[in-house]
């Protein structure tokens, strides 16, 4: 495990660092020619990778089922998935050249851990899961709205946000912010029952 990552108070698998190396590979050969983000370098992948695994120090517990919602090119799902193997994850990409992406990262890397839908979450028939997340897709309010019917009481929720997180949960009460530099992390639990 490299330096940096040890900085990050959680139990990684021994898998994670080649998964990583491996996840990092392919989008770049991929991101070539069909643009699926705007990381276009070996450093950027990596801090995006960092970025996705930072606040799983924050959690009470680790979840076993998750989704992510607007999964993009993996930040944080793919991430989060290879950090937390005994967790299966979900992943909701309406956007085709995307999912196709995750799909050939879900096959060239035989993630077990990880299924992916080429939906929007709020098409799809809920079922309650451990933990939700997303990263830069909608404000916190459309997030939990979009998710409706997936979380209780028990649900964790981790959003990845810039500036606006403080104003995003203003009228939340079980919700908590963590910061690294321009980052703010999300993490709401406790919400009861959206169903």
């Amino acid at each position: 495990m490299t330096q940096k990552y040890k900085t990050i108070n959680f139990p990684f698998p021994n898998s994670f660092e080649q998964l990583t190396k491996s996840f990092t590979k392919t989008l770049l050969m991929y991101n070539k020619t069909h643009n699926i983000t705007g990381s276009k370098d070996e450093n950027s992948i990596q801090e995006n990778m960092y970025d996705s695994v930072y606040p799983l120090q924050f959690l009470s517990h680790i979840p076993k089922t998750a989704v992510d919602i607007g999964s993009g090119a993996g930040f944080p799902a793919i991430a989060l998935a290879f950090a937390i193997p005994s967790c299966h994850f979900t992943l909701y990409e309406p956007i085709a050249k995307k999912s196709a992406f995750l799909h050939l990262i879900k096959s060239e890397l035989s993630i077990r851990n990880i299924d992916i839908k080429t939906a929007r979450i709020e098409k799809e028939k809920p079922k309650i899961v451990d933990f939700i997340t997303s990263r830069a897709v909608c404000s916190t309010a459309l997030l939990m709205k979009l998710s409706k019917g997936f979380y209780d009481k028990n649900t964790i929720m981790l959003f990845y946000k810039g500036q606006k997180a403080n104003e995003e949960i203003a009228d939340l009460q079980n919700a908590q912010i963590f910061t690294r530099g321009l980052r703010k992390y999300i993490l709401i639990k406790g919400l009861g029952s959206a169903v």
